[in-house]
């Protein structure tokens, strides 16, 4: 009979006490069954580049609570909320194993949440939202007023961010026409996604990162569970350091500033109108902060525009997107993932891949997924500190992560 495993779809920049949380309620929930956790690979929904390896947060994870890490690659991980999610939601069920999907939400009120997933997929939503946005309402305010004249006052979940990516989830549950797929919601522990407050009982990552970079190791072991923080300090006296995209911030604008009309147009998420506003930002700005600053808009939210310049950084193309994954590439397993992996090769509806060389015997559409994921990431050692391994190739010689027993 086939394992059933939840899935979790998260970042883990890095693996905090929040996520520690989460983990713990869905075990308990379901003490039975496997947990399957996709990740970003080397950039991040934010549109950066992540802080710590994928190798380094898969080990956090199974360390954590996780008996499986897969990978989200670099076109859905450093994509909008929508497209992020429905990739992420989309490994999951490619699988054959997940039938439950968890995540945390402020609200943790999962009937509200799905009620604000349907209200944005009707019919009426677009022609609410193009309404807002001819009267020359952001995005999300034209979002926000049209939810909330289809359903009333359960369109306020919207102002959170991670009632915003669980709506995502929902929606990527409908997009993928899984019935037979369930939701599990827990209620967000501690400071929110952003957050700066430092005494809440699980700060945000963001907040951690900061005190990454700052070496605030006493900030790091209030926010971070034990595992974590001695795998992080483990890497960081190894010399492996966090990668920050500020570090390339020379390199970037000068590739925005040798862009063509006709290079801005292929970006993803491009308007007509965009690329001049792009170009004109890249020639004024001396550093990213103020690159994004020039560029924004209420039209063109700095969100939006910090992921165009990371996919200029990045040399990718929106020919490049692809609607759903074409593999399945394992990061990490403990014991219990070892078990699941062996029923997922089984019961996988796309490639299993747990070495590198084996993209070599997947379609032509696979192969430049995994290329581009490997380009990303020789992007991503160029983000790291000096002294730090900065060479390509890291991808092909990735050993998947392997814990001995369960975790707790």
């Amino acid at each position: 009979m086939t394992n059933r495993a939840v899935g979790v779809v998260a970042e883990f920049d890095p693996f905090h006490k929040g996520h520690h949380y989460l983990l713990s309620r869905i075990r308990s929930r379901f003490p039975d069954r496997g947990l399957v956790c996709v990740i970003s690979g080397s950039f991040t929904q934010r549109g950066t580049a992540a802080s710590l390896d994928k190798s380094l947060r898969a080990r956090m994870a199974l360390e954590g609570g996780a008996d499986l890490v897969l990978e989200l690659p670099v076109l859905w991980s450093s994509a909008s909320a929508e497209r992020f999610a429905r990739g992420g939601v989309g490994v999951l069920l490619d699988t054959g194993l997940v039938d439950t999907i968890a995540f945390g939400s402020e609200s943790g009120e999962l009937e509200v949440l799905r009620d604000t997933a349907s209200a944005i997929d009707s019919p009426q939503f677009q022609a609410g939202l193009r309404a807002g946005l001819e009267e020359g309402l952001s995005y999300a305010a034209a979002r926000q007023r049209t939810v909330t004249e289809l359903i009333g006052e359960k369109a306020r979940c919207l102002a959170e961010p991670n009632n915003n990516l669980a709506v995502e989830y929902l929606r990527a549950l409908a997009y993928w026409r899984s019935p037979g797929v369930s939701a599990f919601t827990v209620a967000r522990l501690g400071a929110g996604h952003d957050s700066r407050e430092s005494d809440a009982p699980a700060v945000s990552a963001s907040l951690l990162r900061d005190k990454m970079e700052r070496r605030d190791w006493a900030g790091l072991a209030a926010g971070l569970p034990e595992s974590s923080f001695r795998l992080l300090s483990a890497s960081l006296d190894r010399g492996e350091g966090t990668a920050d995209l500020r570090r390339c911030q020379l390199a970037l604008l000068a590739r925005l500033r040798t862009m063509e009309e006709e290079d801005f147009a292929r970006l993803p998420d491009f308007e007509t109108g965009l690329e001049n506003r792009l170009a004109r930002a890249a020639g004024e700005a001396e550093t990213l902060e103020e690159l994004y600053d020039l560029a924004k808009t209420r039209r063109y939210p700095e969100a939006r525009v910090r992921r165009m310049v990371l996919w200029a950084f990045l040399g990718l193309e929106d020919a490049d997107r692809q609607d759903r994954v074409p593999y399945l590439r394992v990061l990490g397993a403990n014991e219990r993932g070892r078990e699941l992996l062996r029923e997922m090769k089984q019961s996988a509806r796309q490639p299993v891949i747990t070495r590198a060389g084996q993209i070599r015997s997947l379609d032509r559409e696979a192969q430049r997924v995994f290329r581009l994921e490997a380009r990303a990431a020789d992007l991503r050692a160029l983000c790291l500190p000096e002294g730090c391994c900065r060479r390509s190739g890291v991808e092909w010689s990735r050993q998947t992560v392997i814990l001995p027993g369960q975790a707790d």
